[in-house]
C-alpha cells in the first residue's frame, strides 16, 4: 500500500488500474460504510471539545481553501499568456510557455477536483452538522439546496489533498509535509462543525483521484510530465525557465562586479 500510494510516479495510487478499479470502488464503499456508523458520534464529540482544543483546527482549516492557489495561478496564467503570445520563437517564448503550462497545471489541478466536489455536494445535498439538531445526521435535500445541505463530500478535504498531490508530483521532497498539512486541514472540518467524517473520507478520494487525472492528462499531452514505457510518469522540469533564470543571475552578477 505505502509503495503504490507514496510512489508519485505511478499512474494511479494504490495500484489502481482498469482491471482493479471494481475492487477499489468496493473498498471505498466499505470504508464509508464502516465510518458511517460513527459519523454522528465522532462529529458531536469533536464539536463538544473545549475551545482550547478546537482553536488549532480553526487555524489550520483555511489551508483547504482553494482561493489562495486558484487566484494567483489564474493571474499568473493570464499574465504569462499576454507576454508569451507576441514573442517570436526563442528562449523567452519557451520560458513563458513553460510558465503558462505551470500556472495552468496548478489552476486546473486544484480547481477541477474542487469543481467536481462542489457539483457532487449539490447533487447529493447532505445536511451539515450545523443542522443536526433540526434534521439529524442523514437528511438530504438534493440539487436545490443551500450551503447547509452541501456536506458530502468535503470541499476543503478535496482541495487540500489535491494541492498536496499537484505540488508533490513536481516536487516530491515536499510531498510528505504537504500531505500532513492537507490531512490536518481536512480532518479539521469535523471539530469546526462543517463536515462529518464520511464527508472528509469522500473528499480524500475526490481530491486524490482528481489530481492524478489532471497530471495524467498533462502527461498524455506531454505538458510538464512524461509517461515512460513502464507506465510511470515523471515531471519533465522547466529547462527554459531555468536557463532564463541562470542567464539573468549571471548578468546581474557581472553588472555587480563591473
Amino acid at each position: 500500500m505505502s509503495k503504490t500510494f507514496f510512489d508519485l510516479t505511478q499512474p494511479w495510487p494504490l495500484g489502481l488500474s482498469r482491471a482493479s478499479w471494481p475492487a477499489h470502488v468496493k473498498a471505498v464503499v466499505l470504508a464509508l460504510f464502516a465510518v458511517v456508523w460513527f459519523d454522528v458520534w465522532i462529529s458531536q464529540s469533536a464539536m463538544a471539545l473545549p475551545e482550547v482544543w478546537r482553536a488549532p483546527f480553526f487555524f489550520i482549516t483555511d489551508f483547504g481553501l482553494s482561493d489562495w492557489v486558484l487566484i494567483p495561478a489564474l493571474v499568473l496564467l493570464v499574465a504569462a499568456l499576454a507576454i508569451m503570445l507576441p514573442l517570436r520563437r526563442g528562449r523567452y517564448r519557451r520560458a513563458f510557455y513553460e510558465f503558462v503550462l505551470l500556472s495552468g497545471y496548478l489552476f486546473i489541478g486544484v480547481g477541477a477536483p474542487g469543481l467536481a466536489a462542489n457539483i457532487m455536494k449539490r447533487l447529493i445535498g447532505r445536511g451539515r452538522p450545523v443542522v443536526y439538531d433540526e434534521v439529524g445526521g442523514f437528511e438530504f435535500q438534493r440539487v436545490v439546496n443551500d450551503w447547509t445541505f452541501q456536506s458530502f463530500p468535503s470541499g476543503h478535504a478535496t482541495t487540500s489533498l489535491a494541492i498536496a498531490f499537484v505540488i508533490g508530483f513536481m516536487a516530491p521532497r515536499f510531498f510528505w509535509i504537504l500531505l500532513l498539512i492537507a490531512a490536518a486541514a481536512a480532518l479539521s472540518r469535523v471539530p469546526v462543525g462543517m463536515h462529518y467524517p464520511t464527508d472528509v473520507v469522500a473528499g480524500f478520494v475526490v481530491g486524490t483521484l482528481g489530481a492524478y487525472l489532471v497530471r495524467n492528462e498533462f502527461a498524455r499531452r506531454r505538458w510538464l510530465f512524461k509517461r515512460h514505457a513502464d507506465g510511470t510518469v515523471h515531471f519533465r522540469g522547466l529547462p527554459g525557465l531555468r536557463r532564463l533564470w541562470r542567464g539573468w543571475r549571471r548578468k546581474r552578477n557581472e553588472s555587480l562586479v563591473a
